[in-house]
């Protein structure tokens, strides 16, 4: 046995699809909240307009989702309210509230913030470009 550690993924392969995925789930109420901002929607809804929105890349798992969708109503951030469908089981559906479009409106501006900080510190220009330091 020796103390060498097991290789890793390749640098452009799993390891950077799950950093996508953490990044995504740390932006998991801005996200439903931007859904939100584009009209009422149901929770399955929801999720395939961000799966959709990402080309089926990436997806945030239903149970994280519908975890949020607590949260947010707790929080007051959505509404929920269920709806009048005359075929299959009823849907419960979510609204945005004022207090969620405030809300949304200061993460994306923070998430500005910290992109163009990270794009500072990252040279990522140099990439966009073309070069590398």
């Amino acid at each position: 046995m020796t103390n060498e550690d097991p290789p890793g993924p390749p640098p452009d392969s799993s390891g950077s699809d799950a950093f996508a995925a953490d990044l995504l789930r740390g932006h998991t109420d801005t996200i439903v909240l931007g859904v939100l901002r584009d009209g009422d929607s149901y929770g399955f809804e929801i999720y395939k307009t961000i799966r959709d929105a990402t080309g089926g890349d990436h997806a945030i798992k239903e149970a994280t989702l519908y975890a949020t969708y607590r949260r947010l109503v707790k929080d007051g951030l959505i509404e929920a309210y269920w709806g009048d469908e005359t075929q299959g089981g009823r849907r419960k559906y979510y609204r945005i509230t004022d207090a969620g479009r405030a809300v949304f409106s200061g993460n994306v501006a923070a998430w500005i913030t910290t992109r163009s900080i990270l794009d500072t510190l990252l040279h990522t220009k140099d990439f966009t470009e073309g070069r590398q330091r």
